[in-house]
């Protein structure tokens, strides 16, 4: 069975190629598959210059930034450049009243000013490997599926194993098709990187959420940053004595700029579509979480905003955490818009019409598939539920909602630590761990906005959840005051010990293991204590049941599916591993009689220009460059060049990916996607599905003549 698998992976992938412009393929096997067609399209280079293990190529140059982000090299000493928004936890980090760097931006003059970043890595891939016969040896056909998966996770185990032994690389295997086949990828971190630069968030950040996911876009999302390695050129933890790292490639810089129809390649590490799921997946979204969630986050966002503008210092604090809320919330808003107007989950439907009438064509068909999309049905009846009520208390009463009980589930460990009479040199490590996140917590918190959270949440969760869904120890809180939280939101965030930076780093420092009780009575550990038991006994064991017998589905849905599409090549769903999409820079159609252009100027920027608006309040500095024309070599025919669009298929992950031209020069770094066509994850539109990137010549014009960091680009090798 497994050969049988392989086998049709290859005649699937060496059929004729039907959507040339959608899809995010493995650089492992462009050669094979992509390379004639991307030639064909204007790209002058060839597969083993975008992926090799044998020479320096792209590769080389492009990496996983932070947890979440891509990055690209654009010097021989260590120099990268990513988004904005992916450096601005490290940019808000290092922020003050008295050193605002998010408002005034950053620029290091010298190495000795960059500003190293405690627990910040860049990830390289040093090669990828088809290990799909190794994962499944041992696995057939009469075995269930927890013994396949046994087996299958103890063959990765030792596959990691082998790739790491002996070196400092990581490893891990990842599945692609849903399961059907297996890649092996082995990467090198380094863990000493530096801010070197940031433009103000009026630039780099500018239009805030208002412009975020739409276009026309005018911002200038990038900051750069260096990687340090010791003497060695290996990784290295933070040291005085490092010294920037001497990569074996980094993208030259065009000044040429784009125009409609130039061949555009994205080169990054996108995080996750669900191109092939079922019609009943989308349906779960759309019409079941979707409209909650984003109920959920827009009253969020509305209390820590009013904050944030009537209070400078909560806005520093704060401006991260709402950027991190605010994306996801708009872009389902955008996603479910997307689907419905696109009709998505009626294509899907019709396409399962199809599938199922040429499954009924074959009895082998119909014993093997048949019973498919039956059972998605009565799963996805039961993951909808699960999935909406574990993630509807996450965010509300849980972690991912009020700060406040975020700390206080902190100190559970502690709690059970004590009451097991653990050793003390235990004991000993869960203080030390809370002294640090408590130290980093209270950095960036405001009681007052967190007091209004806790009061808003806890309303929504009452509201939104069924009472059969509803935390038991939340029942007893909503008893004790009516339903009124309002009315004990001061009393318990007067006296509790998690929202008092003094409090408790004081009781964890004099900690006595006696004052445990009073932790135990505090209602915000009353409730993070009861949320965590109640996930977990009642929504996570059935939540991860049945989210395994929707991944067996899948695997086999997907296998299916290959089989189906005959002479059309599916690529795999993205996974955040290193992908290519490739396609051209053109405009679109937003809707009836309004045609979007390819690119934007400066000029657009001082048109939306509101010193009332933290969000468009363009520099002083901005707008003499802009009245004097004084572009240098970075403009064309008297306009400064922003952002442009183009057609790759992008999705989260991507942002800071290097968008290359037909050269291999760098020409833009991507950072998001239109409104329109936000719904990709799910279902791509060619005609109005575009990923938004940073002109780079509007990133070394703010460089150079904004930031007066000139010196910055002499190590770099631009071609004009």
């Amino acid at each position: 069975m497994k050969k049988l698998l392989i086998a049709l992976l290859l005649v699937t992938f060496t059929t004729p190629f039907v959507r040339s412009d959608e899809g995010m393929w493995i650089p492992l096997l462009i050669e094979k598959f992509n390379i004639e067609i991307m030639q064909e399209k204007g790209f002058k280079l060839t597969a083993e210059d975008i992926y090799s293990v044998n020479r320096a190529c792209m590769k080389d140059g492009v990496m996983i930034f932070g947890g979440g982000c891509t990055a690209e090299l654009i010097s021989p000493e260590g120099l990268l450049i990513t988004n904005h928004h992916c450096g601005y936890g490290s940019i808000q980090s290092h922020s003050s009243l008295e050193h605002d760097y998010l408002t005034d931006g950053f620029w290091a003059m010298s190495r000795e000013e960059e500003l190293p970043n405690p627990g910040l890595t860049v990830t390289f891939l040093k090669y990828m490997e088809d290990v799909t016969d190794r994962v499944m040896n041992g696995v057939n056909k009469r075995m269930s599926e927890d013994e396949k998966n046994e087996i299958i996770e103890a063959n990765i185990s030792a596959i990691v194993a082998e790739a790491t032994e002996g070196n400092h690389f990581s490893a891990f295997v990842r599945p692609f098709y849903m399961g059907n086949q297996f890649f092996l990828f082995v990467n090198e971190t380094y863990r000493d990187v530096r801010l070197v630069g940031a433009p103000p968030s009026a630039i780099g950040k500018f239009g805030g959420d208002t412009d975020n996911w739409m276009w026309p876009r005018h911002t200038g999302d990038f900051s750069l940053f260096r990687i340090y390695a010791g003497k060695d050129n290996m990784p290295a933890d933070y040291s005085e004595d490092n010294i920037p790292y001497e990569p074996a490639y980094y993208f030259p810089i065009s000044l040429n700029g784009v125009d409609e129809g130039d061949f555009t390649m994205v080169f990054g590490y996108p995080g996750g579509t669900s191109q092939y799921v079922p019609s009943y997946h989308i349906s779960m979204l759309t019409d079941y979480i979707y409209p909650k969630m984003i109920e959920l986050r827009e009253k969020k966002l509305d209390i820590i905003k009013e904050d944030m503008d009537a209070d400078p210092e909560v806005r520093i604090k704060y401006s991260s955490k709402a950027a991190s809320i605010s994306n996801s919330w708009k872009r389902w808003i955008g996603e479910k818009s997307g689907i419905e107007k696109l009709g998505t989950i009626d294509k899907k439907k019709e396409f399962e019409k199809e599938f199922t009438a040429w499954v009924k064509e074959k009895r082998k068909r119909e014993k093997n598939y048949g019973h498919l999309l039956t059972s998605y049905k009565s799963l996805y009846e039961q993951m909808q539920e699960y999935s909406l009520v574990n993630s509807y208390t996450s965010e509300t009463i849980g972690r991912s909602g009020v700060e406040a009980i975020n700390m206080a589930s902190a100190f559970i460990p502690l709690v059970e630590a004590v009451n097991n009479e653990v050793g003390d040199d235990e004991l000993q490590i869960i203080l030390e761990g809370l002294s640090s996140r408590i130290s980093r917590f209270f950095h960036n918190y405001n009681m007052p906005t967190d007091r209004k959270l806790f009061v808003a949440m806890l309303e929504l969760y009452g509201k939104n959840l069924d009472e059969k869904w509803q935390v038991p120890e939340y029942k007893e809180l909503y008893k004790s005051c009516n339903g009124n939280f309002a009315v004990i939101a001061d009393d318990i965030y007067t006296q509790s010990v998690f929202t008092n930076h003094e409090k408790a780093a004081q009781f964890v420092s004099n900690f006595d293991s006696r004052l445990i009780s009073e932790l135990e009575i505090d209602p915000l550990y009353i409730l993070a204590r009861g949320v965590r038991v109640f996930l977990d006994e009642r929504v996570r064991d059935k939540y991860i049941e049945v989210s395994g017998k929707i991944a067996n589905l899948d695997r086999l849905y997907m296998k299916a599916q290959m089989e189906f599409a005959g002479d059309e090549v599916l690529w795999p769903d993205a996974n955040f591993t290193l992908r290519v999409a490739y396609g051209e820079v053109g405009g679109y159609e937003s809707r009836d009689a309004v045609y979007y252009t390819h690119y934007t100027t400066l000029e657009g920027i001082m048109e939306k220009d509101n010193p009332e608006i933290y969000d468009y309040d363009v520099p002083d500095k901005l707008k003499e460059l802009y009245y004097a024309k004084d572009y240098g070599r970075y403009g064309q025919n008297g306009k400064m060049p922003v952002c442009f669009i183009a057609d790759n298929h992008t999705t989260g992950g991507n942002s800071g990916s290097p968008v290359i031209n037909a050269e291999g020069h760098l020409i833009g770094v991507n950072f998001d996607r239109a409104w329109e066509g936000v719904m990709s994850d799910l279902m791509f539109n060619p005609e109005q599905s575009r990923n938004i990137s940073l002109d780079i010549r509007y990133a070394l014009f703010l460089i150079d003549k904004f930031a007066g960091a000139g010196y910055l680009l002499d190590e770099m090798t631009i071609v004009e």
